[in-house]
């Protein structure tokens, strides 16, 4: 079936919410709008003019974006500009523009973790801690030939996952009582007539973030027309999200051997190397997409034994030179890894959903520098 750009972010910030991004990031719509059909949907890390161009070429509804193309407020909109005339082409062709940046980075599942896949980092954890969020329970009453289906809801809804574990649940059986009165429309029993019914209890807990979603699927499975349910905070349970990932190899290594993987892996030309020893054993790993020269010490602190970073400043790496921490900088680019993930993720949902929409990835390599 067609879907609406609406009914695809919606599905989207499920996965990665914009309320995870960084402060001031500006993460969601850019531009044109998702009130629309789509059926073809691109990928890109970077919205360039040539990427614009690909867009149009190939009818692209929906660009989603690692990076905000309107990362700082336009101060004109002349469209002689370059950057400035790709914002008036993608209004022309009605093509909608969404970013997730710090958000994609920070969630489960995303950029980081992503890294750590492709460079056989595990045992990961988060490299500095950007929100921690309180943990909820629901208990609710269903008719027990109904319980089947409310378990099926609520899973689907994000509840019950707890570490490693999905759709974890508690049930338990009794005899719910009540009387419908004048104005009701029972799905079981008689007006002015008590009933009894064997009923289910289910409990389950899910971060507060999913309250909505939880409580409309809860709503939604339930045959009563006033459902009775119970719904309240856990002091001993809380997720925390963060930036970056620390983690093991799965046997050490050499920096200079570890050096020549990432090489590899990233398909790169070259790279920049903070390191007095280059023979130095590597087991601990630390990881940061994008610019994260601002957290090594963190990875100081979490005992990595060396630091992957895009766009170090010079007088960083003195700094990081002299706390002995050995640096490998790849670029900002390497998260064009989100590209072919990304496309996977989306294609994955299109199977699960019967969407009938094209998943594509840019062909344009917009990375600005070259190594000579």
């Amino acid at each position: 079936m067609s879907i609406s750009g609406n009914t695809f972010i919606e599905k989207f910030e499920s996965y990665c919410p914009q309320w995870l991004a960084e402060a001031g990031d500006p993460v969601g719509l850019h531009i044109g709008t998702l009130n629309k059909e789509i059926e073809t949907v691109m990928v890109t890390l970077d919205v360039r003019p040539e990427v614009v161009t690909e867009a149009i070429e190939k009818k692209v509804d929906l660009i989603i974006a690692k990076h905000p193309p309107i990362f700082r407020p336009a101060k004109r909109l002349d469209i002689d500009e370059p950057q400035t005339k790709m914002y008036a082409d993608l209004l022309k062709n009605d093509i909608a523009v969404f970013a997730a940046h710090t958000n994609l980075d920070i969630i489960e599942n995303g950029l980081n973790d992503w890294f750590c896949e492709l460079l056989g980092i595990h045992e990961t954890t988060y490299l500095t801690k950007t929100h921690t969020v309180p943990y909820k329970k629901l208990a609710v009453f269903v008719p027990v030939e109904h319980a089947a289906e409310m378990r099926t809801a609520l899973g689907q809804a994000g509840a019950g996952t707890q570490g490693d574990y999905r759709n974890t649940s508690y049930s338990m059986i009794g005899t719910g009582r009540f009387t419908p009165v004048d104005g009701a429309n029972p799905t079981i029993g008689e007006l002015n007539q008590e009933e009894r019914v064997q009923e289910a209890k289910i409990e389950v807990i899910f971060p507060e973030t999913l309250e909505r979603q939880v409580i409309s699927a809860m709503l939604a499975a339930h045959p009563y027309e006033e459902p009775a349910f119970d719904l309240y905070t856990i002091d001993n349970l809380k997720k925390e999200y963060g930036l970056g990932r620390v983690g093991e190899l799965d046997s050490p290594v050499s920096l200079a051997q570890f050096v020549v993987l990432i090489k590899e892996k990233f398909s790169l030309e070259g790279l920049r190397l903070v390191a007095d020893d280059e023979e130095k054993e590597i087991k601990r790993v630390a990881i940061c997409g994008g610019s994260g020269e601002k957290f090594y010490k963190d990875a100081l602190a979490k005992k990595a034994d060396v630091y992957i970073t895009g766009d170090v400043y010079y007088h960083t790496a003195h700094d990081m030179e002299a706390e002995g921490l050995s640096v490998i900088d790849p670029g900002h680019h390497i998260e064009e890894l989100c590209m072919p993930e990304l496309v996977k993720l989306f294609n994955q949902w299109k199977k699960d959903y019967n969407w009938n929409v094209t998943f594509i990835q840019s062909e344009i390599n917009t990375n600005p520098f070259k190594f000579r």
